[in-house]
């Protein structure tokens, strides 16, 4: 389905029944993301899906502003609205678990339980802020000039994703395809509206989320796995799991063990819930 908020067109997807699952994707990502799971979580969950604004089938608007953070929030806010839902379990990736924990914390009584893979409460100071947004205001330009292709290439070759290149060539093939569907202007802007530079930190209000977490990352992913450690220090409610030999995307490179993971910490929140 399409739901259409302050005129942009977002693509949305459900499926199942049961408490509500709402799953946030990656950076150059879209509901594909998840469709290894989908199926499985939906025998219990009613699960939602939605491409974030410059990916996927959701609309990629030249103007940047929609593409803020708080916006965002917004969209989602107004989604569980029309679909009557009031709380939600929420799972995000990497800069979808930028918008879930950012949601989280705004919006508290919306959220059941919250789990974060690979994900960060932002930059904690504001030089860190500005060098990040000058990084990603380059890197967008590079998206615009040189197209996605391009861009793709560039991006499977960071250090972030190299664990990847261990994966079957069918998983990898299937990783960049959803990449290079993407729209050059969305993930440009996107980077602009809702990149890490552009992130106000969360770090400071990570002691008020009292609803609980679930943190995954890979234990190769050694950055990743540091600001999950502080963040577990100062959630209040929190769980963490490294799973081994993984690098930052668990779901595509361990995927039996991620979603073991997930659905465990469902179904157990869901039974000290009876």
């Amino acid at each position: 389905m399409y739901y259409r908020y302050e005129d942009v067109s977002y693509h949305v997807e459900v499926q199942g029944k049961g408490t509500p699952l709402l799953l946030l994707h990656g950076f150059t990502g879209s509901s594909q993301t998840w469709s290894t799971f989908t199926k499985s979580w939906a025998r219990y969950y009613e699960v939602i899906t939605i491409d974030i604004i410059g990916h996927g089938k959701t609309d990629s608007p030249s103007d940047v502003a929609p593409y803020k953070m708080t916006q965002m929030m917004n969209v989602i806010v107004s989604l569980l609205d029309r679909l009557r839902i009031e709380k939600a379990f929420v799972l995000g990736y990497s800069m979808g678990a930028r918008l879930a924990l950012a949601f989280s914390i705004h919006y508290p009584e919306r959220v059941k339980a919250l789990i974060l893979e690979s994900g960060s409460p932002g930059l904690k100071t504001q030089p860190e802020r500005m060098a990040r947004q000058a990084a990603d205001e380059e890197l967008a330009a590079f998206i615009r000039e040189q197209g996605v292709l391009k861009f793709v290439d560039y991006w499977e070759s960071i250090p972030m994703f190299k664990t990847q290149k261990r994966m079957p060539e069918k998983d990898q093939a299937l990783v960049r395809q959803e990449r290079l569907a993407q729209c050059k202007l969305g993930l440009a802007n996107s980077l602009i509206g809702m990149g890490t530079g552009a992130q106000q930190s969360y770090w400071e209000k990570l002691h008020t989320l009292l609803l609980p977490v679930l943190l995954i990352t890979g234990e190769l992913d050694q950055k990743f796995c540091e600001i999950a450690k502080d963040m577990s220090n100062q959630l209040k409610f929190c769980r963490y799991k490294v799973v081994l030999n993984t690098g930052h995307a668990i779901h595509v490179e361990q995927p039996r063990i991620f979603g073991k993971i997930v659905s465990e910490f469902l179904s157990q929140h869901e039974e000290e819930e009876r």
